[in-house]
């Protein structure tokens, strides 16, 4: 595993949670799955999560309400959003928020890992703007 370099994964579907972390680990890097947005802010991990990998549609906080709540608190790691309910104008707002992905479920793996590798490359990967 590598250190410092910590994947959240927010998904409020279990199946898909453990999928991703599956495939975060067998890259070598450290996973952690949250079934809520609260859940993760709740944790201790937001400082050391050099990628969020999160779920737009959930119930309470989703997912890009919270990446806009990290970035006005100065603690927004690089993002990838994932949906099943793909938007135009939802992905037009992910990317305004500086999503490094905007994938419809189900996607490729392959393009999930691309998105990893460029979002961990970063220069904003340390989890604060």
């Amino acid at each position: 595993m590598t250190i410092g370099k910590i994947i959240s994964v927010i998904d409020d579907d279990e199946n898909v949670r453990i999928a991703i972390e599956g495939l975060v680990k067998s890259l070598g890097l450290a996973a952690f799955g949250f079934a809520s947005a609260h859940e993760y802010l709740d944790s201790k991990l937001i400082a050391a999560t050099a990628c969020l990998i999160t779920d737009v549609q959930m119930a309470g906080l989703n997912g890009l309400d919270l990446h806009a709540r990290l970035l006005a608190e100065g603690r927004a790691p690089p993002v990838i959003f994932i949906t099943a309910f793909p938007d135009e104008r939802i992905e037009a707002r992910a990317r305004a928020l500086g999503a490094i992905g905007f994938l419809s479920k189900p996607f490729d793996a392959q393009v999930l890992v691309e998105c990893i590798h460029r979002a961990i490359a970063s220069p904003n990967d340390s989890g604060s703007n």
